[in-house]
């Protein structure tokens, strides 16, 4: 089992992932959503230059973001500063696109664009908007083509994953695993209890909140009233519909995407109880550890581990520790 981690780019990034290749981390996974975080592709160049050893992952690239060329241009860029270390996870972009007011994408619009861009990395002519299209960089401006970067693609329904087999290298999911590739990576969230810790301490709301809270973002996004289910729902949605027009509500509700509790979310986490964990692994280190060996044996082969809250440098050591790293 390989165990990874999952960072938001950020001014923070550089020393966050430099932390986890000390830790001995597999790969650092950097997050793709231009409204909430850094930009990826800045972020990566500058964390593949001061790292060494780590692995380097986008978790996941939204295709509606950037034209395939762009996307083939930083691969390449990449490759050519840290070859080798490279992959890139893909998907259809809920929150990315939720922040532009948007549905995700269709698996044919992900599919297709996955197929451009092997067909560019490859070094191949490709049609895109019914253009030809190449990479014609020169040696000296990017990696030589062909370009062998693994893609993994977060899609997990039946079509889903029967996409996945045809034009990525392997899955990537999130809160739970799926068996039967020989890549599944597993992004998981949420804290290690120090001993004696309650799981509804302030330190764990604080550490697992943002990802709870993310929970009921999704279910506002399918209806409003869905949060309503959640213990402060009315409270929040409430709160959410005095203090913004309807045109801006998803500003609000998407803001600290899983690395903070906002105030608005601050509603939800305090009401939340055990239910803070809902979609979290909280334990101490021996249940964790116990967590990660139950994902190994339903398939999974590496396990991202999305710290988030105030600490992230003590949610990593903490996950390192516990997880045998």
């Amino acid at each position: 089992m390989k165990i990874s981690c999952g960072i938001a780019p950020s001014l923070a990034s550089v020393e966050q992932v430099r932390l986890a290749e000390e830790l001995g981390y597999e790969r650092a996974w950097l997050y793709d959503s231009p409204a909430l975080y850094g930009d990826i592709w800045a972020t990566m160049a500058r964390v593949a230059e001061h790292t060494d050893r780590i692995g380097l992952g986008t978790a996941v690239l939204v295709p509606s973001l950037r034209h395939v060329m762009v996307t083939a241009s930083a691969i390449a860029t990449i490759e050519g500063i840290a070859p080798g270390r490279l992959a890139c996870g893909f998907g259809t972009g809920a929150t990315a696109r939720w922040l532009f007011g948007k549905d995700a994408l269709t698996l044919q619009e992900t599919g297709e664009y996955l197929r451009q861009l092997r067909g560019l990395l490859r070094g191949d002519v490709v049609e895109v908007d019914g253009a030809a299209v190449q990479m014609r960089q020169l040696p000296s401006f990017a990696a030589h083509r062909p370009i062998e970067v693994p893609l993994l693609l977060s899609a997990l329904g039946p079509k889903g994953q029967a996409l996945t087999r045809e034009v990525a290298d392997g899955i990537l999911t999130v809160g739970f695993g799926i068996g039967g590739f020989d890549w599944s990576a597993q992004l998981v969230v949420g804290t290690v209890l120090e001993p004696g810790e309650s799981i509804t301490s302030r330190r764990v709301q604080d550490s697992a909140g943002p990802w709870y809270a993310v929970l009921a973002h999704a279910a506002w996004e399918g209806s409003p009233e869905a949060v309503d289910v959640f213990p402060g729902g009315p409270q929040w949605r409430a709160t959410l519909e005095s203090t913004r027009r309807e045109a801006q509500r998803h500003l609000a509700v998407h803001e600290g995407h899983a690395t903070t509790v906002t105030d608005l979310d601050r509603i939800l986490v305090d009401a939340a109880g055990e239910d803070i964990a809902s979609l979290a692994w909280i334990a101490d280190p021996e249940g964790i550890r116990a967590m990660v060996l139950a994902a190994e044996a339903q398939g999974t082969t590496e396990i991202i581990y999305a710290p988030s809250g105030p600490d992230v440098g003590r949610e990593l050591r903490a996950f390192a520790s516990a997880a045998g790293v």
